[in-house]
Parts: structure tokens; C-alpha cells; sequence
């Protein structure tokens, strides 16, 4: 995406569906039919064909679309055309129009801070009614992104504070970090307990935005900078991606750019317990029963459930002001990737029609997500004999749902509450997805607030 300079040549791009080849055959000249035949080009998904102009440079390039997705049509093409500007040159509807260009610029995307990539990269202008509608969502999906691909070694908890610092300094926001032994001294102390055995200490970053009468949204991210498991130690495979697992966190914090550069009229209030889940003397331990800023104590069942521990704290801070609407996003549970797989995380809500609302939304701007119950029978798989709950549930099954319902336990149960687990990563490359951290839940979250609150 870019803007254009003076004098530059911009290069149309013309959208063909494969049942449509034969119409615009009859239509086109017969030296382009010819070209087109001799190039192979059938209009079919992913091909791509240049028709030269009397002085042998690109006239116009025609691509194969798939007419059932909008999102990904010019994915492939941003990583493939040759160095130029391009402009989308189609009859789509502005909705269709928006998702493609973003897709361009989500195949755009390339993590290079620690590998240089000297690539040349084609442009797309975009069009003057949808730019700073797309430029906003790819600088808030780069975000995540970016956050997500950065190892603990740069971005740890000290890290992750300095970002959202940063984001707070651009709109106008207000900060207040809690550190170390004061998470103890203002009732947070399950965030401290998870994260005291680490080098970096345990924080909660609190930032606030908007009109102090608006209503409150509260917007809450796990921030477990990196998760060895804890005590119990995951395996050197289940270890390989856990810098992600401050995937919520990003995601919490990159739907707060959005609410704040769109000024949404809400009062803003974003939290993330950020911590680094390590191991040392003074780690916490299985069987340790660790108080909670609301008052219930927690069996530690497993210290590697260490999410739904610092999220516990969170929750219920964020219910204190009687918000309007709390969300969270976590990459909290692998039975989350086993139920639904790694693109369609799960969200669950004490309110059925946010849910449904949600997903409607994710469903409009190919974000999509799926809802889960909060089968509360279940509620018997995380009890304790000596404690309020357990952070582990005593059976595999449902395990994504035992963690929500654990989380529900520090949700008022009047206020609207919506979990999202996330997975916040792809997991090879494909057109528009490249591997590694990926925004899955975002721009479904924002398209209902942007309904909700307008």
C-alpha cells in the first residue's frame, strides 16, 4: 500500500473469474485473447497475466479470483508482481474492495528485524474511499504480528510495557505499571505469584483513554511473555513457540489502537498481566494455593494452566469499575487448536447475544470465530477439597471450556464478558498468512465494537 508520487505510472489490476474467461474473450482485442492463450492464462485462482502496451510495458494485468473470498483475492499477488504501483481497477463493492486491499497488504508483511530482506515489493494504491479504513487494520494486524515475532529476549515483560507505552503516547492515553513486590501491596497476587521466579519482574499494565462519562470497556490480554511450563516443565517441543504466548496481549493491545485512533466514545481501559512463567527457587508450585484479588483461592492443579492464573487477577480488577463490556484474548488452552484447529479460535460468553453478535461480525469481515458453550456441569472437573477452584482440570476433556469457566469465576456475573482463545500464529506460509504471529479474532472484535458503540 502506498501513496502515489508525482508523474508515477500506476499499473491497473483486473479481477477475472475463471466461468467469466470466455465472456471476456468475445470482448477483449484478439492480439489480447491471443496473448492470453499463448501465456496459458486461464483465469483460473492464483494466475496472473501482463498485457503489454504498444511500447512493450505493462498495459493492465489480469488475475484468477475466487469469487467466494474477498480477503486473500490479491494475497498472492503482492509477493509475486514485479516491482511497480498497481491500483485495483474493478467493479467489487467497497466492502470487497477494503478486504482485498488489505489482503495485499497482509501479503506485504515481512518481520525483518533481525534479517534483513532486501526485496523489492510491488505498491497498491488504494482507493481514496476505503484507505484509512485498510491502513488502520494492517497497522494494527502488523502489530500483533510484530509483537508476536519478537523473542522474550526483546520483548519480556519490561518490553511489552514500553509497547504499550508507546501506543498510549500516541493517542493520548494514561499509563500505570505495577511492579514487582507492589503487585502484593495493591492485591494482585496471583499475577506475582506466576511471575515472581523470573529475572524480569511480574507487572500489570494498565492503560486508560477516552471520556471518564463514556461507557467503560475494559479490554484484558494475557501477557505471559514467555511459558516454560513452570515446574511442570514442557517439553523442548511444546517450548519451540511459547514467545507467543503473549499473543492475547497483542491482540488486546492492537483493539485498543483501533477503539482510540477510531475514537470510539467509550472509556477505554486495557490490562495485561505481564509476566515471564520461569523457573527457579522461589517458582510456584504444584500444589501451592494461591490467593486471588477477589478473594477465591487457587488448588495450583498444573503450573503450566499458568493463564488463567495471572488472567484471574485481571478479570476481577476490570469488573471493579462495572464496565460495560469486558474481553479478553489469551492463547490460553491446546484444546482450544484441537477442538476448532489453528484459524478459527473459540469464543465464549456469559451473554449469548454478544457472542452471536461477534461472530456475525467475524463472519462479515473474514475474521471468523467460533462460539463455544460455558457448559457449566463442567464446573465439577476444576473444584478443589481445600481450595475455591483448581487452575487444572481433573480431566482432558473439554479442556478449553474448563478454562473458561475458570475465568468466569472472576466475572460478575451481571457485567458482559466475552473470552477469546486465541492462537495468535500461523503455522506455514500462505498468501497473505505468513508463518509466524498472526491477529485471528481482531478485526471481528473491532467491527462489533465499532456497531455497539455507533
Amino acid at each position: 500500500m502506498t501513496e502515489l508520487q508525482q508523474d508515477q505510472a500506476v499499473i491497473p489490476l483486473r479481477p477475472l473469474a475463471a466461468a467469466d474467461f470466455d465472456q471476456w474473450k468475445e470482448q477483449a482485442a484478439p492480439a489480447q485473447v491471443q496473448w492470453a492463450e499463448g501465456s496459458g492464462f486461464k483465469a483460473s485462482p492464483g494466475q496472473s497475466c501482463a498485457f503489454p502496451a504498444a511500447d512493450g510495458k505493462p498495459e493492465f494485468w489480469l488475475f484468477g479470483v475466487e469469487e467466494q473470498v474477498a480477503l486473500y483475492r490479491l494475497a498472492a499477488l503482492a509477493a509475486s508482481l514485479p516491482e511497480a504501483v498497481y491500483r485495483l481497477d474493478s467493479t467489487w463493492s467497497r466492502q470487497d474492495r477494503a478486504q482485498a486491499s488489505l489482503g495485499w497488504g497482509l501479503g506485504s508483511y515481512c518481520f525483518d528485524r533481525y534479517k534483513a530482506n532486501n526485496k523489492s515489493r510491488p505498491l497498491l494504491l488504494l482507493d481514496e474511499d476505503i484507505d484509512s479504513e485498510v491502513r488502520s487494520l494492517h497497522h494494527a494486524q502488523c502489530l500483533v504480528r510484530d509483537l508476536v515475532n519478537t523473542p522474550t529476549e526483546h520483548m519480556g515483560p519490561s518490553q511489552l510495557a514500553s509497547a504499550v507505552q508507546r501506543q498510549a503516547d500516541a493517542f493520548g492515553g494514561e499509563t500505570d505499571f505495577v511492579v514487582g513486590a507492589d503487585l502484593l501491596t495493591r492485591n494482585f497476587p496471583a499475577i506475582h505469584a506466576v511471575g515472581r521466579a523470573s529475572d524480569q519482574q511480574p507487572r500489570l499494565l494498565e492503560m486508560t483513554w477516552g471520556d471518564e462519562d463514556a461507557p467503560v470497556l475494559s479490554l484484558v490480554g494475557k501477557g505471559v511473555c514467555f511459558d516454560t511450563g513452570g515446574l511442570d516443565l514442557k517439553s523442548a517441543a511444546g517450548m519451540k513457540l511459547m514467545k507467543k504466548d503473549m499473543g492475547g496481549a497483542a491482540h488486546a493491545l492492537a483493539l485498543a489502537r483501533l477503539v482510540m485512533e477510531h475514537r470510539l466514545p467509550v472509556r477505554l481501559k486495557l490490562l495485561i498481566p505481564a509476566v515471564e512463567n520461569a523457573v527457579s527457587g522461589n517458582a510456584y508450585r504444584p500444589g501451592d494455593i494461591i490467593p486471588t484479588r477477589k478473594g477465591l483461592s487457587v488448588e495450583i492443579g498444573n503450573t503450566d494452566a499458568e493463564g488463567r492464573v495471572v488472567l484471574s487477577d485481571a478479570l476481577a480488577y476490570a469488573c471493579e469499575d462495572q464496565p460495560d463490556l469486558v474481553i479478553d484474548f489469551a492463547t490460553l488452552t491446546g484444546a482450544a487448536r484441537i477442538a476448532l484447529g489453528a484459524d478459527l479460535p473459540p469464543l465464549f460468553s456469559n451473554h449469548d447475544d454478544v457472542a452471536r453478535a461477534i461472530q456475525q461480525a467475524g463472519d462479515e469481515v473474514e475474521d471468523p470465530l467460533w462460539t463455544l458453550p460455558l457448559y457449566q456441569p463442567y464446573r465439577k472437573l476444576i473444584e478443589s477439597p481445600i481450595a475455591d477452584i483448581n487452575n487444572s482440570g481433573s480431566s482432558a476433556f473439554g479442556g478449553c471450556i474448563t478454562a473458561a469457566l475458570f475465568l468466569e469465576s472472576f466475572v460478575e456475573t451481571q457485567i458482559p464478558w466475552v473470552h477469546i482463545d486465541t492462537f495468535a500464529w500461523n503455522q506455514a506460509d500462505r498468501p497473505g498468512r505468513p508463518q509466524g504471529g498472526e491477529a485471528l479474532g481482531l478485526r471481528a472484535v473491532f467491527k462489533y465494537l465499532q456497531s455497539r458503540y455507533r
